[in-house]
């Protein structure tokens, strides 16, 4: 009877004190299994990370940031998991303030926790074990099933996050249909209909690329993302500098979101205007400044889970603006209106940047890849994602600028007449869906701030806050301060996509397996990155030339 009472007692302990025991001291007071394990265990994690050639650098909130930012998580594990996999699940997906190491967490449970034994070896050792006395017999059975319970957790994670095929297009063109459609029309005005075949260009070479990153990824065990790849070709240097490119242009993405929605909504109510007193503020710096308070509490938000769902709905938001354009065109009898031009020469570098910006998602594509149930089916995933997004591109572009012609502005919706029903759905939805994806947008750019506060702060929910809401309003500073979508467009396609999408896939395939490429393989890299450099010189240059002649 008092054996049952404190076999009770000993198993209802917490598994943290279970832990603790078992890996302390044996009965005798020795800690030769404890240290053994701990041994094992670290000899383990090294062999992985020597195997991956990565270390845990900054940034190490990469992989959870951009997951949630370009995927779109499996309603499985919120909603029909168990308590303990939703809280893991909603851990992994939140953009937590407080507990920042989320992402060193998570790595280590997904991995073995025990390395299994051959089955000769656990007969030999079965009788090794029959000779142990009760107490240890428990502690071993008890260890095997925390062990066996935790070990299972992490294999239905990594299991459950497993996409599928359908699951990992709608990711990859949820990510490419952003709001770079708006300005195909004037992208076309900008440089004729001879420069259509610029984006058909980036479309075959990002796909390219795209492949690229996949054998970089499968060159070494353990590459995930993009600043793997960076750290596997140029170290620890290029792990920060391809962060930090990436970081800015999802910085630069935000910017674009505070501009878009100022445009659009100052177009329905173009008579707003707030006087107070020495600052008088217009319809577009009204409706900004509104906006930029209305983001400002989701960027705070611990889980960001909810908003992942709702901004899936990009792809949805982009094919039904791109209906109501034509249904404007075709169905409420607009009509084509223009010709158009066959080249702009002297316009052209900023449709170069205007096309680029269409195609800035390999900074996720690596996760979606690492995240595919069936890897062998990524280039299928990326001809299927880049051919349905190219022909939306290219659909939105030819009717946008024959109804438009020479007037096209720099967003589309900016054209349409405001008293048509399908007018409002395209205006409503543009300015619905980026208010959606600001938070998510930015949050992998905070994450990244939030790793360089102090260890004795890391977990103060103040320091994030600030660091938010800094974010935000600098956001807000910049895009009252360049209100041109349609140039700041161009200068992120051509300073920031044109080195993340061309360059910097080339260089690093090189760098990784340049020894194992034949000469094709080599002029093909160097070939891209010639365009690749081409591009972003003419596309900067004469962007920043109209800025500044704006601003004047």
């Amino acid at each position: 009877m008092k054996n049952s009472v404190s076999e009770q007692s000993f198993y209802i302990e917490s598994e943290e004190d279970d832990e603790e025991k078992l890996y302390d001291k044996d009965e005798n007071g020795n800690n030769s299994d404890s240290s053994y394990y701990s041994e094992d265990d670290k000899d383990d994690e090294n062999r992985q990370q020597s195997k991956a050639g990565v270390n845990p650098s900054w940034p190490q909130s990469y992989r959870q940031s951009i997951d949630l930012y370009g995927s779109v998580p499996s309603p499985s594990i919120n909603f029909l998991g168990p308590p303990s996999l939703s809280q893991l699940s909603s851990s992994f997906l939140s953009s937590t303030l407080i507990r920042r190491h989320t992402p060193e967490i998570l790595p280590s449970l997904s991995k073995p926790l025990i390395i299994p034994e051959p089955e000769k070896t656990k007969e030999k050792g079965s009788s090794r074990y029959q000779l142990l006395s009760p107490t240890l017999s428990r502690k071993s059975s008890l260890r095997k099933a925390v062990l066996d319970k935790r070990a299972s957790v992490a294999n239905e994670i990594s299991t459950t996050r497993q996409s599928t095929f359908g699951q990992a297009v709608i990711n990859g063109m949820n990510v490419l249909c952003g709001v770079g459609i708006l300005s195909t029309p004037y992208a076309v005005r900008e440089g004729g209909w001879f420069g259509l075949s610029v984006l058909l260009i980036f479309a075959v070479l990002s796909f390219y690329t795209g492949i690229l990153l996949r054998r970089c990824l499968d060159s070494q065990p353990g590459l995930e993302t993009y600043p793997d790849i960076g750290q596997a070709a140029f170290g620890t240097t290029g792990r920060i500098c391809i962060s930090i490119i990436l970081y800015v242009e999802l910085y630069a993405c935000c910017v674009e979101y505070i501009i878009l929605e100022g445009d659009n909504l100052a177009s329905l109510f173009p008579n707003a205007h707030l006087n107070l007193g020495v600052i008088e503020l217009d319809s577009h710096h009204l409706f900004a400044l509104i906006i930029t308070i209305a983001v400002l509490p989701t960027v705070w938000l611990r889980d960001l889970s909810i908003l992942s769902y709702i901004s899936a709905g990009g792809v949805i938001a982009s094919i039904l603006v791109v209906a109501c354009l034509f249904w404007i065109g075709l169905v409420d009898e607009v009509g084509i209106h223009s010709k158009g031009t066959t080249l702009n020469l002297s316009t052209l570098p900023v449709a170069i940047g205007l096309y680029g910006f269409c195609y800035s998602g390999h900074a996720v594509f690596p996760n979606i890849y690492s995240s595919m149930e069936e890897p062998s089916q990524y280039p299928s995933v990326l001809l299927a994602s880049f051919g349905i997004c190219t022909v939306m591109y290219a659909s939105a572009a030819t009717m946008g600028y024959t109804m438009f012609g020479e007037s096209t502005q720099s967003q589309f919706t900016l054209n349409m007449p405001q008293n048509l029903v399908a007018s409002k759905i395209a205006v409503w939805t543009t300015v619905v869906n980026p208010f959606t994806k600001y938070a998510l947008t930015i949050s992998p750019v905070a994450m990244s701030l939030e790793e360089l506060i102090p260890s004795r702060h890391a977990k103060s929910r103040t320091y994030s806050i600030l660091i938010r809401t800094a974010l935000v309003i600098s956001t807000l500073v910049v895009g009252l301060s360049i209100p041109f979508f349609g140039l700041v467009s161009a200068l992120i396609g051509s300073l920031l996509t044109m080195l993340v999408t061309l360059i910097l896939p080339c260089a690093c395939y090189l760098s990784i397996l340049g020894e194992k490429l034949n000469s094709l393989q080599r002029a093909m890299c160097v070939f891209v990155i010639g365009v690749g450099v081409a591009a972003s010189g003419l596309g900067t240059f004469s962007a920043l030339s109209k800025i500044i002649e704006r601003l004047r």
